[in-house]
């Protein structure tokens, strides 16, 4: 099967993706929505994947830009002559994609297209009714965007989830993990964007600190609230408890799940996190903001804990409560570890991708 891969950009999730798919037996076009901005991934499209020069790929996606890269793309088409054209967010590829008139069409979620994004303006939300209308197909990482993209007209009958997961021998538990006897070390690796709630976590760290001098933070990314969250911690007087990882390879990733006691996800707005799902998979137990997503992975107790969404206070208080329970976080990282088998093997979840293209390919 001929397939474009049509992408807004060219992150660590789309060389995954990229990548899986360079060792099947489909012919694999890449085409990347635009360029700019910040570039999260240093490793080169695989050499099996043909790059499509275009006009999109240079510059960040723009509104007016979208005749000229419809009429492009559908030259794209035409030279190709696929079978299938995967394309996500929803707003911007598969947007641009369904505006070609070709079909099939699978539109992949990226999560925060539709539990975000959507709800910008009634532009917004008017493209993804539009777009998901007249798309093929649809996946997404979790119930919690299906059930939305439901709801703005996707027939539930052509639609696949599945969480894309993680390479469980990457990400592993280490052979030995350093006992929390002498301190408690909290990990958190989201974006410093407000949809990932970085600065709830800032705030409650400065005040668990107060009282508990043996507690650190490791907190790896950056963003666009990089100055607000460094004088949060600045202020509080906890910033030398504080280890700027910036950001990191994915070779150099579970190291510092590795040197953590506990992973924090104060999230406002995910799908199932790939971060969550990394944690788990290196047995090391979480602590998430209460949103539907993160409900679908972690049982309060079991292999994690749940605070209420945005609540200072809320994460402030678990902190401490389970910087007092240190002795049930080994069995609670067992029990990460075998959620993430279950549930979290990429190797086993890619295979309903290529479902959803054979599905997909018969609707056309």
């Amino acid at each position: 099967m001929k397939i474009i891969y049509f992408s807004a950009a060219y992150s660590p999730h789309d060389h995954r993706f990229l990548s899986a798919l360079a060792e099947t037996e489909h012919e694999v076009f890449f085409v990347r929505l635009q360029g700019g901005g910040k570039q999260y991934e240093d490793r080169p499209v695989p050499a099996q994947i043909e790059q499509v020069q275009w006009a999109g790929g240079e510059r960040p996606f723009r509104w007016r830009d979208v005749p000229g890269l419809v009429m492009s793309l559908r030259r794209v088409i035409r030279k190709i002559k696929p079978d299938l054209i995967h394309a996500g967010p929803i707003q911007t590829s598969a947007f641009v994609a369904v505006l070609t008139g070709f079909r099939p069409i699978l539109t992949m979620s990226w999560g925060f297209d539709l539990m975000e994004d959507v709800h910008r303006n009634r532009w917004w939300e008017w493209v993804t009714r539009f777009t998901l209308a007249r798309s093929t197909f649809f996946t997404s990482d979790a119930q919690v965007t299906r059930g939305k993209a439901i709801g703005y007209g996707m027939n539930p009958e052509r639609t696949i989830v599945f969480p894309w997961g993680v390479d469980l021998d990457h990400f592993r538990p280490p052979a030995v993990r350093r006992r929390p006897s002498t301190g408690l070390t909290l990990f958190c690796n989201r974006s410093w964007e407000p949809r990932y709630g970085v600065d709830v976590l800032a705030r409650a760290f400065v005040r668990a600190a107060k009282s508990r001098p043996d507690l650190s933070l490791i907190l790896l990314a950056g963003g666009s609230q990089g100055q607000v969250i460094r004088q949060i911690l600045s202020r509080g007087g906890v910033l030398d408890r504080v280890h700027f990882g910036g950001y990191v390879s994915q070779k150099e990733l579970p190291h510092y799940y590795h040197a953590a006691d506990l992973y924090i996800s104060p999230s406002h707005v995910d799908g199932s996190s790939v971060s969550l799902m990394e944690a788990l998979a290196c047995g090391l137990p979480v602590l998430v903001s209460d949103i539907p997503a993160n409900k679908e992975w972690v049982t309060e107790g079991e292999n994690g804990w749940l605070f209420s969404d945005g609540d200072v206070d809320a994460l402030t208080s678990a902190i401490l409560r389970l910087a007092d329970k240190r002795d049930t976080l080994s069995e609670i990282g067992r029990n990460a570890r075998a959620v993430a088998e279950a549930r979290a093997d990429w190797k086993k979840n890619f295979q309903s991708l290529l479902q959803a293209y054979e599905l997909a390919a018969q609707l056309s």
